[in-house]
């Protein structure tokens, strides 16, 4: 193998909706990794014509016999072992659960050292808009499988199945969720007038924070899940990669909403993804797990 082909960056499977107008979904992840500079399998598990806040659209959902065939057959793939990470985010049926988590088998079984990242698209804070069977597929089959889950703070909730109104209840809540890596997005923030981005792993429980903007356009999760990935494939530490992930989807999101624009307007932002100039605050919390590992 030549020293190019070794150092050429790992290829990403993004399984997750797909619209054809907007920045949602694989459309928002798709852009950012291959913008960072990795190459993208992409498979939708759902086709719209735009994302369902902007009113009422169809829904094309492949037929669940057809979408377990076509993953098994990327699970099949000569070209499998180019791949290092796959990301699943929005699922259109709860059944594709399993079709998603028998392809991670297959990719860490060619690559032990892929890694696994699930963003459990299924509500926020109005409560669940998928169908609780696919809420319940994504907490029981792929959040235990994942090495990093990147759920809001209200999906979260629903997976603990009790409320958690402070950063205190959000950090045990993500200790007892399964992966070894949580980053919880839309987590309580310290500073006045502000969210954070929570990241806790085995030792680490960091606080990222910003200035909270009302009403902002859908895809900051599948942005934020993205771009972590990325930094952390490119072998950026936790914090570095925390931080810079935080900044670059804040730096989007202000200047998107100060265009006044309705969704995320990533091809004219594209260098804040990689070099963000928005400063954030970071915050070393107290692990929860100290005590009990005292």
């Amino acid at each position: 193998m030549s020293t190019e082909e070794h150092d050429a960056p790992r290829a990403v499977i993004v399984i997750s909706s797909h619209v054809a107008r907007g920045s949602v979904g694989n459309r928002a992840a798709v852009f950012a990794l291959e913008t960072l500079g990795f190459p993208v399998w992409a498979v939708p598990t759902v086709i719209l014509p735009w994302h369902p806040g902007h009113g009422r659209a169809t829904r094309i959902v492949p037929p669940l016999d057809q979408f377990r065939a076509l993953l098994a057959e990327i699970a099949r793939a000569p070209g499998l072992g180019e791949v290092g990470a796959v990301r699943s985010g929005y699922l259109g049926d709860g059944g594709q659960a399993d079709a998603v988590a028998s392809l991670v088998g297959a990719v860490k079984a060619k690559t032990p050292d892929a890694v696994y990242i699930c963003d459990p698209v299924m509500g926020d804070s109005g409560g669940l808009y998928v169908p609780e069977t696919t809420a319940i597929a994504m907490r029981d089959r792929l959040m235990p499988i994942a090495d990093i889950a990147t759920p809001n703070r209200y999906e979260l909730e629903w997976t603990a199945g009790a409320p958690l109104p402070d950063l205190k209840a959000v950090m045990a809540a993500a200790l007892d969720a399964g992966p070894s890596t949580m980053l919880v997005t839309s987590a309580p923030a310290m500073m006045a007038g502000g969210t954070g981005n929570l990241l806790l792993n085995g030792n680490q429980a960091l606080l990222a924070e910003h200035r909270l903007i009302e009403k902002p356009p859908n895809g900051l999760g599948d942005l934020t899940a993205a771009v972590y990935l990325a930094r952390i494939l490119s072998g950026q530490s936790a914090i570095k990669a925390l931080q810079s992930t935080t900044a670059a989807v804040y730096e989007i999101l202000a200047r998107t909403a100060k265009r006044g624009g309705d969704e995320l307007q990533l091809e004219t932002d594209a260098q804040s993804l990689s070099h963000p100039m928005a400063i954030v605050q970071l915050r070393h919390l107290l692990h929860p797990g100290r005590d009990k590992r005292a």
